[in-house]
């Protein structure tokens, strides 16, 4: 058995770069051992086979402890023959796998080929999201970039996704994003209409469609889960309409399917998830401004209106649309006209100011400003209200409190991501 599984996996070796990324007995060590206990692994996939032919043979072991040069655990240097340790089972591998940090998924690729059919088949993040192993990331298009970004939560480690092969118009023009599962969507116009752009972090490859049924711009949209919602905005056409239509979108059967239509016809609105509902929040119509709001109850497959919900906000020209992002199953949105943070009053129906936020998103009534929730935090993007730093953008994060009158803004990135403060798109993605 130990020589079949030697071929198997000298089979999978081949081709490789001899620099690639080994994982050594340490490593191995190090993922099974987190926060001071070992891994609760189910019982029936923890079946021990052979070792070493996961492991780096050019890397010796660590040793410390004994220094008379017994061969122990922990002692002293020793010659490490390590075809005769144990070896994971496949199903365990990959499970540690699953545990390493997104941001090191790209060394995992010169392993082995079954390394990279793994990742590449979004096996992975399958097994990720069956164990509750997520980790939140930070998409996003800033003025004057021709790539999107991708960032990691503490915004440490950043990658540049390959240019959106469409064509002059879609790049120039105002898109809209969302992400569902590992797709990220990115709406715009071609010179043939609206379209849809899919980037699959999987193959990190950009795929085109499916369109929606109703294809819009100026919509609201919100994930959950592996889902993602869409309702109103208006057509490609000069003279279109405002939809009151709505869509959710299956990543696992690459579909929309249609939802009932809204009370509200209505554009420039915004969406959230919250109490295992689609909200939408805000925007207007041919009737003018809305405040009132309104939320998708699945279950009962149903629209339920929310009367005067966005009265509070100052109406002004040209507005973005409503700022709003959800934590804890809470509401907060930042008001555009004040640069204040607010959170959403359920049993009454009213807003309750916390504190100013450290960005100006009154500089471009909204416009140009990330506000999105980043798992149990509050994150925002724009032009610093505390600091000189230029057209670069500034980043932080808050655990927000609905009791606190001032919230604990923590500052991020240190200047080492260098894009401009008007973020166009923003988008986050739960892996």
């Amino acid at each position: 058995m130990f020589e079949e599984k030697k071929r198997e996996t000298e089979e999978e070796n081949e081709g490789l770069d001899e620099s690639c990324y080994c994982l050594t007995e340490k490593d191995v060590l190090d993922l099974c051992y987190d926060d001071g206990n070992w891994i609760n692994l189910p019982q029936k996939r923890a079946r021990v086979c052979e070792i070493g032919d996961h492991l780096d043979h050019n890397t010796d072991p660590q040793p410390s402890g004994d220094t008379d040069g017994n061969a122990s655990l922990g002692g002293g240097p020793q010659d490490a023959d390590y075809y005769n340790l144990p070896s994971l089972d496949y199903e365990v591998e990959s499970l540690i796998l699953a545990r390493f940090p997104r941001s090191e998924y790209w060394k995992l690729c010169f392993v082995n080929k079954r390394y990279l059919a793994l990742l590449k088949s979004g096996e992975i993040f399958k097994i990720r999201r069956e164990i509750g192993f997520k980790e939140p990331s930070v998409f996003m298009l800033a003025s004057g970039e021709t790539s999107w970004w991708a960032f990691d939560r503490d915004f440490k480690s950043r990658m540049k996704l390959p240019i959106v092969p469409s064509d002059l118009c879609f790049h120039s023009g105002d898109k809209e994003s969302l992400c569902a599962g590992t797709h990220l969507l990115v709406s715009g116009r071609e010179i043939d209409g609206i379209v849809i752009w899919r980037y699959e972090l999987a193959m990190n490859q950009w795929f085109k469609g499916p369109s929606m049924i109703s294809p819009r711009c100026l919509f609201a949209s919100t994930t959950c889960g592996t889902s993602a919602f869409v309702a109103g905005g208006v057509g490609a056409g000069a003279n279109s309409e405002v939809y009151d239509t709505a869509e959710k979108y299956n990543p696992e059967s690459g579909c929309w399917d249609p939802l009932p239509r809204m009370k509200r016809r209505r554009k420039l609105c915004s969406g959230c998830f919250m109490d295992n509902r689609f909200y939408v929040i805000g925007g207007r119509n041919e009737d003018g401004e809305l405040t009132c709001g309104e939320y998708f109850d699945e279950t009962k497959n149903r629209w339920e209106l929310i009367p005067d919900m966005f009265k509070d906000d100052p109406v002004l020209t040209c507005h973005s649309p409503p700022l709003v992002a959800v934590v804890n199953n809470e509401l907060y949105t930042l008001e555009a006209s004040s640069n204040q943070l607010k959170v959403y009053l359920k049993k009454t129906n009213n807003w309750k100011h916390l504190g100013p936020v450290p960005v100006r998103a009154d500089f471009n009534r909204g416009w140009g400003v990330a506000f999105k929730s980043l798992g149990d935090e509050l994150l925002v993007i724009g032009a610093s209200s505390y600091s000189c730093s230029g057209n670069c953008m500034s980043i932080y994060t808050c655990s927000p409190d609905p009791d606190a009158f001032e919230q604990q803004w923590k500052p991020l990135d240190g200047g080492r991501n260098r894009l401009s403060h008007f973020i166009l798109n923003c988008s986050v993605m739960v892996a």
